[in-house]
């Protein structure tokens, strides 16, 4: 008898998506994921925390900035003191004159006071320079002159500290600008219902000084403005030019290829080297005035016009070429397409990358410092070639200087330029949103 052999058994072919090996692949792709949106979400959580560390920061440093102490004196006008000459023309009066008038009042408001330390440590109640003030009131109130008026002035910046809290009163007399006795003096005004805290508009209406509590923004905000203009005047139309001219009409060989090379090389190089540029070329060689606002923006102009035309040219590559075919078939000019149909289509692009190179202009300080617009300028500039400066080079000056009013200075100009780039990188999008075409 033959014996029938049993059937060999066959190994069942094994997939590569079912089985042991395939669920672990699949298990480290969805870890691998995991991991990823882990990283994501760390790398987020991190630029926040840094944002909202910088804003807490600042916020805490610069809003006390906005409000200044005052102390309420009643100070006589002596016409005598003021305009020894008797000429009755406030372009005449003596300007020394008037811290001696807001002096004599301080005495005034302790007659107790007699010595002559005494007397030096109680004028350090009120701002070395509060007669300026008093100065500005009369310009606009001359009739004031021989009457005895009340008048808040600025408190010394000592005593402002104290008020806010920037110095502790209760540290050693030594460690304080401000000893027991003006602090004893200032209570006492306190008191009397002389002392009150206002919004300091001299920050907003001043230009740059050494006494903290007479520093304002006034001069470098016109000196920004001004310098801004001039940026935008120059680069605009020179980066929309070329970006149409690269992208439309020149040839496609070796040499625009190193142009086009050189510009996207060009956004990249360091703002300090557009300074030494604009040292050499518009200073040194065509002897234009230091500090002006027409040098610093022929500087920026030259610094933002590769930004502007690369952004230019990528909006205008956006465009369809059906835009191009159809006013060209419909007997347009190879020009006349550009200027009336693709460059307003590609306007928003272009806006937007304005805005954005003007945005990173206005913070600009290395090519600034370099022409020399770090100069002291106590008014605001009334026209191009007047002495300026700008806001980042105006916080930059604060920051350096020892007092304690200009620690909060610094950070309230912080949030001034900060307020203002928001605003230009808001109008960019809102530029965007409005005019944006999808094909």
């Amino acid at each position: 008898m033959t014996e029938i052999a049993e059937p060999m058994p066959t190994a069942m072919p094994v997939s590569l998506h079912t089985g042991d090996a395939a669920t672990k692949r699949l298990k480290a792709r969805y870890a691998a994921e995991r991991r990823f949106r882990l990283y994501g979400i760390l790398a987020i959580l991190f630029a926040c925390s840094m944002l909202v560390i910088l804003l807490s920061t600042l916020l805490k440093e610069g809003t006390s900035a906005f409000f200044q102490t005052e102390v309420k004196l009643a100070v006589t006008i002596d016409a005598g003191t003021i305009d020894p000459q008797g000429t009755g023309n406030p372009a005449e009066w003596d300007r020394g004159a008037f811290q001696t008038l807001v002096t004599d009042a301080l005495y005034k408001a302790f007659p107790d006071i007699t010595g002559r330390t005494e007397k030096r440590d109680l004028r350090g109640l009120v701002s070395p320079v509060a007669g300026v003030r008093l100065g500005q009131m009369l310009d606009k109130n001359p009739s004031l002159v021989g009457q005895t008026i009340e008048v808040w002035l600025p408190a010394s910046d000592g005593i402002n500290q104290i008020v806010k809290g920037g110095i502790d009163r209760d540290l050693p007399e030594i460690e304080r600008p401000i000893n027991d006795k003006q602090l004893a003096w200032f209570d006492s005004l306190e008191q009397r219902g002389d002392v009150k805290s206002a919004f300091n508009t001299t920050f907003f209406t001043a230009s740059d000084s050494n006494y903290p509590e007479l520093a304002g923004l006034l001069g470098a905000a016109v000196g920004t403005l001004l310098t801004m203009l001039v940026t935008l005047a120059i680069s605009l139309p020179i980066g929309v030019a070329a970006a149409v001219y690269l992208e439309e009409f020149a040839p496609k060989n070796r040499f625009t290829e190193i142009i086009e090379v050189n510009i996207n090389n060009l956004a990249a190089v360091p703002s300090i080297v557009f300074g030494l540029l604009g040292l050499a070329v518009f200073l040194n060689f065509f002897g234009m005035p230091r500090s002006a606002p027409l040098v610093g923006g022929l500087v920026l102009g030259l610094l933002v016009l590769p930004t502007i035309i690369i952004a230019s040219r990528a909006a205008l590559k956006a465009v369809p070429p059906s835009i191009r075919e159809a006013a060209l078939g419909m007997g347009a000019s190879k020009l006349q397409a550009v200027m009336h149909h693709v460059l307003p289509l590609a306007m928003p692009g272009i806006m937007t990358g304005t805005i954005i190179g003007m945005a990173h202009a206005v913070g600009e300080t290395a090519p600034l410092l370099m022409i020399g617009m770090n100069a002291f300028v106590t008014s605001a500039p009334d026209s191009l070639l007047a002495s300026s400066s700008v806001l980042p080079v105006q916080i930059f000056i604060w920051a350096d200087k020892p007092e304690r009013g200009f620690v909060e200075l610094t950070s309230a100009a912080i949030l001034v330029l900060l307020a203002f780039l928001i605003l230009m990188n808001g109008a960019a999008i809102w530029l965007r949103k409005k005019f944006e075409r999808r094909w």
